[in-house]
């Protein structure tokens, strides 16, 4: 079970990476600040690496076609989540755009099912109580039905559904046995090849958002640390349980984002909305602990 308090640190470690991503979007663009947890972040996974492996000196990776496949996929869609998630959070607030994402635990629970991950009732009965809180919190209020933020929410949280089950697939393959090292093998593997393909994609299409994203380097260098630091603490406990589970556990940085949007953004939550990430947090526990 050590793969909860992993899980716990792992979110508020992810917070205050997406804080700082946040307040990158007004300069660095949806791209730009979704380019420096990858970019600026590899060289800290790489040291995660090295620390790793002088500890485990007797593991033996096995690399293959279908590992690097696995991060190419994980990689895929763990970018466009996180656009979506940014832009989620810049029309409707931190707070709301981190719980909207959090659509990907009932999607990851189902993903699972495809690599022959098995859940029970009370576990799929709290998925279902956290899916309905989650509709409660996204249901447009008002005259304005925007549906925008909560949709770019769930899609986010599909892509990061799929990562997850795809990261822990890669994990897993290289060597069961060895979840730590496997983790922060497979986090410098993916942000290398999400660096690369950023760099190019922006260097052909907005190249000022780029040199804002490299040259804003003091909250970059942080964002970095934070999202390499986050994704190893992720990655090693997706090798060690099932990703629903996982993400179920991950909840926990709602009330984290809650007061970091309101200390950070000065943003406000509603009555209804406490309420309805309430509830989700409800199902969530009994997704975790049933």
């Amino acid at each position: 079970m050590i793969w909860i308090p992993i899980t716990l640190v792992a979110t508020g470690l992810q917070v205050a990476r997406n804080a700082l991503q946040r307040g990158l979007l007004a300069d660095a663009g949806t791209w730009g600040a979704s380019l420096v947890r990858f970019l600026f972040g590899l060289p800290f996974s790489l040291f995660f690496v090295t620390i790793a492996w002088f500890t485990t000196p007797a593991a033996r990776l096995q690399f293959s076609a279908g590992f690097l496949i696995a991060c190419a996929i994980g990689g895929t869609a763990q970018m466009l989540a996180t656009a979506a998630m940014l832009v989620s959070m810049r029309r409707s607030s931190f707070a709301l755009g981190t719980v909207f994402q959090q659509s990907g635990i009932p999607l990851a629970a189902i993903l699972g099912l495809v690599f022959g991950e098995q859940l029970g009732v009370l576990k799929w009965i709290g998925l279902a109580i956290a899916t309905i809180g989650l509709m409660w919190l996204g249901w447009p209020r008002g005259r304005e039905k925007d549906w925008s933020a909560a949709g770019l929410g769930l899609l986010a949280g599909a892509g990061f559904a799929l990562a997850g089950n795809a990261f822990r697939q890669a994990s897993i393959g290289l060597a069961h046995s060895e979840p730590v090292l496997t983790a922060q093998v497979t986090v410098f593997f993916v942000q290398a090849m999400q660096s690369a393909a950023l760099v190019v994609w922006m260097g052909v299409t907005d190249r000022q958002a780029l040199y804002v994203a490299v040259t804003s380097w003091r909250s970059s260098i942080l964002a970095g640390f934070f999202g390499a630091a986050a994704s190893g603490l992720w990655f090693t406990a997706f090798a060690m349980a099932p990703v629903g589970l996982v993400r179920a556990v991950g909840v926990s940085e709602m009330p984290i984002a809650a007061l970091a949007g309101r200390r950070l953004f000065r943003e406000q939550l509603s009555v209804w909305q406490i309420l309805a990430a309430a509830i989700t947090a409800v199902g969530v526990g009994l997704a975790a602990l049933g």
